[in-house]
């Protein structure tokens, strides 16, 4: 029998990587078993995060250029109805032709959910009559957290650290300082545990707000429509949540080396002679502790960021809009050779 050609559309970064990983896809079981001709395709081919009709008319002209019966669209980018709905799919039976969006899955295990939930669609719409388009909404709370902590985790957070590898320097020479200077051992043994806790909430709040000023990473809705409103504060909300796992990351690496180096050169017996304390190996741990909070505000907000993807990454809203740019530019070399073809009086080519 003849093969089902299927197309896998993903946008950039780890979308097409989860659709190559999804090449060797295969229908289940069955004894009139069609085998899947699967295509992988990587292009920004979402116009707008809410613009859902948009992105199946994208899919239904490259399923129309390649050849395909079935195509389905990977996206990172969360998508909604016009009731505001949030969406895991969106289906057109007619056409054949679904968008999934990625968080929407939640995060976790993406590979295995995606890869079920493709094959799924793929063997529907193979087999399926002509029909109604069919969409699967979140719901209205749980929803809306699932696809928030799947647009974090799209983020990677762990790759901030790259990003931050300047102010990380700067942070840890701080440190490396601070460690032996008896005024900061007088101090952290003065403040009280709720006081270190402050410190550390303190100090990671001022690098998020920092990179978030400093990347001009702050979405604002680009009109007064409650959608617009709704889609600025979520892409706000992640890139705060994906700033705030890196920056945590980033300070228990500081404390771990500032331990470390605590551990190595100080003996808790000099320390306690210049404060006039017993001390031991245990009041290390809460000096690290209070050089990392101090090395945080001092070494890296002295040096600021790197201009990095890393950084850049953390916020679904610059994501976006490279993905407009760059289909603006497209759109406008199409429209560059289409004027200059029409302006040949053979009609020829160069």
């Amino acid at each position: 029998m003849t093969p089902v050609r299927v197309g896998l559309m993903a946008d950039p970064a780890a979308p097409s990587d989860l659709a190559r990983r999804m090449a060797d896809l295969t229908p289940p079981d069955s004894e009139d078993r069609v085998n899947w001709d699967v295509e992988v395709v990587s292009e920004p081919f979402t116009l707008a995060s809410e613009d859902v009709d948009d992105a199946l008319e994208r899919l239904d002209d490259h399923a129309r250029r390649h050849g395909w019966d079935v195509v389905v669209g990977l996206t990172e980018l969360p998508l909604h109805d016009s009731d505001g709905r949030y969406l895991l799919v969106d289906v057109d039976r007619r056409e054949r032709r679904a968008v999934l969006s990625l968080p929407a899955l939640g995060g976790l295990r993406m590979q295995r959910r995606a890869r079920r939930a493709v094959g799924k669609l793929v063997h529907a719409m193979a087999g399926a009559e002509p029909g109604d388009d069919h969409r699967v909404p979140l719901s209205r709370f749980g929803g809306r957290w699932r696809l928030l902590s799947g647009m974090v985790l799209a983020n990677r957070p762990w790759l901030l650290v790259p990003g931050l590898k300047s102010a990380l320097v700067a942070a840890l020479a701080t440190g490396a300082v601070a460690t032996i200077n008896s005024t900061v051992w007088l101090l952290a043994d003065s403040l009280s545990w709720w006081r270190l806790a402050v410190a550390t909430i303190a100090s990671v709040a001022l690098i998020v707000g920092w990179i978030i000023v400093d990347g001009e990473l702050w979405d604002r809705p680009n009109d007064d429509t409650a959608e617009a409103r709704e889609r600025s504060r979520l892409y706000n909300l992640s890139t705060i949540l994906t700033l705030t796992l890196g920056s945590l990351i980033c300070y228990v690496a500081l404390y771990a080396v500032n331990l470390l180096w605590a551990l190595f050169v100080l003996d808790p017996a000099v320390m306690g002679g210049y404060l006039n304390a017993s001390m031991g190996y245990g009041d290390l741990f809460v000096l690290a502790w209070f050089i990392a909070s101090a090395a945080t505000v001092g070494g890296a907000l002295g040096t600021g960021v790197e201009s990095d993807d890393a950084i850049r990454a953390a916020a679904y809203s610059k994501r976006e809009e490279d993905r407009r740019a760059r289909l603006a530019r497209e759109r406008t070399k199409e429209t560059d050779r289409s004027t200059r073809t029409d302006r040949r009086p053979d009609g020829g080519s160069d």
